[in-house]
């Protein structure tokens, strides 16, 4: 009887050849899984599958963790505005904890003697998916094809095109992939230090070009609405924004950053409604919360975001952080108002009954209703008494 293994799926070129060789060099038994984080609908998951069963697995199978992935991980990154150096808002990294637990339990639940995926050996990936394995179900071996062997993406099309399964290598060019909080781009370019992706290598092109004004609700640090319509689920509307913002080719950069094995990577990726709801949620925290609020949590979200980042997500301290983002987002409430334009949008502002700029208690550089300007003097005078004092001390004479 053959062995069973658990394939975490993706119907791209790594895992199409993992598929071919945990079953036909390897002779295991192959349940092929994809893990829907809210980048895949009906049509495209039905594409996968034919891929799949081509493939000659014995069984294939979608779990959707799109609601678990935002409940677990996603919000969290909201709340704390998390853009990996100022730039990346996480959107595989992030998805890739929750793809990886999805994976480990439906392994457990069928029993099986293996686990693979298909990461190479010179990424991030390899890392959390071994970690979350190594957590979740220490006792299953790791089979990691692409990375064992050594591999690179011309071996792999010329594996599968001796196997009877012939890829577009034009296709094959470039690494996609595709989640509910963006979609990253790898190519030959990303491998430099200086070439920019082309523009047909992002999955959505250009086709508005008319400026368009968007009004997006928050409730308690959650994107509620867009003009004026509720959603059930912020999924809802992060999809909506997604598909409303995407046509004018917003979002799309190129990240820089250390990788969690110590070497520097690139890559590109297009972030249309993350980066709008970072951006817009921030904008109405700078309202809504205080100034110690917005400090100690730029630092606590930036430590979250690298955690997250290296694959330490089952942590507990993430829980504890977790926490204390909850209780930030309790007056973080109202409606920000957005410009969508070509490659480009601006929060031009909010509206909040929560916000702390009001005009009953002063308006800044022009008049204050709070204080004299004898309060400011003594004020003044003892918060620099220190500083005073030090420089005439140590003045030169």
């Amino acid at each position: 009887m053959k062995k069973s293994v658990v394939l975490a799926f993706s119907g791209g070129l790594d895992t199409s050849y993992c598929a071919i060789y945990l079953s036909k060099i390897l002779n295991l038994e192959v349940h092929a899984v994809i893990v829907n984080t809210g980048g895949f609908d009906k049509q495209e998951i039905n594409e996968i599958e034919k891929k799949a069963i081509a493939l000659g697995v014995k069984s294939f199978v979608c779990l959707n963790e799109t609601e678990n992935f935002y409940n677990s991980v996603v919000k969290y990154l909201v709340y704390g505005n998390v853009l990996k150096n100022n730039t990346y808002p996480l959107s595989v990294s992030a998805e890739r904890i929750s793809q990886a637990s999805a994976i480990a339990n439906y392994t457990k639940k069928i029993n099986a003697d293996f686990v693979a995926h298909g990461s190479t050996g010179a990424g991030n990936d390899q890392v959390r998916f071994d970690a979350v394995f190594n957590i979740l179900i220490p006792h299953v071996q790791i089979i990691t094809p692409i990375r064992d062997n050594k591999l690179s993406r011309e071996e792999e099309i010329n594996f599968l095109n001796e196997n009877g399964i012939y890829i577009n290598a034009e296709k094959a060019k470039y690494s996609i992939n595709k989640g509910i909080w963006g979609t990253s781009v790898g190519g030959k370019e990303t491998l430099t230090s200086h070439s920019a992706l082309p523009s047909q290598a992002y999955p959505t092109q250009l086709s508005e070009t008319l400026v368009k004004d968007v009004e997006l609700y928050f409730e308690k640090g959650e994107l509620k609405g867009i003009d004026g319509k509720l959603f059930a689920h912020p999924t809802n509307a992060i999809q909506a924004l997604e598909k409303l913002a995407a046509p004018f080719a917003i979002g799309r950069d190129i990240h820089v950053g250390d990788t969690i094995i110590g070497i520097k990577g690139r890559v590109g990726f297009e972030a249309a409604a993350a980066l709008i709801i970072i951006k817009a949620h921030h904008a109405l925290e700078k309202h809504t919360l205080t100034k110690l609020q917005l400090i100690i949590k730029d630092q606590q979200a930036m430590w979250y975001g690298n955690w997250l980042h290296e694959g330490l997500f089952l942590d507990p301290i993430m829980r504890d952080l977790e926490c204390f983002f909850e209780s930030t987002q309790k007056n973080v409430t109202g409606k920000v108002f957005v410009k969508l334009s070509a490659y480009n949008f601006s929060v031009e502002g909010i509206e909040s009954s929560h916000d702390l700029m009001s005009n009953k208690f002063g308006s800044y550089g022009e008049m204050n209703n709070t204080w004299t300007g004898q309060d400011v003097k003594g004020f003044t005078k003892i918060m620099s008494n220190q500083m005073s004092i030090y420089h005439q001390i140590n003045s030169v004479q």
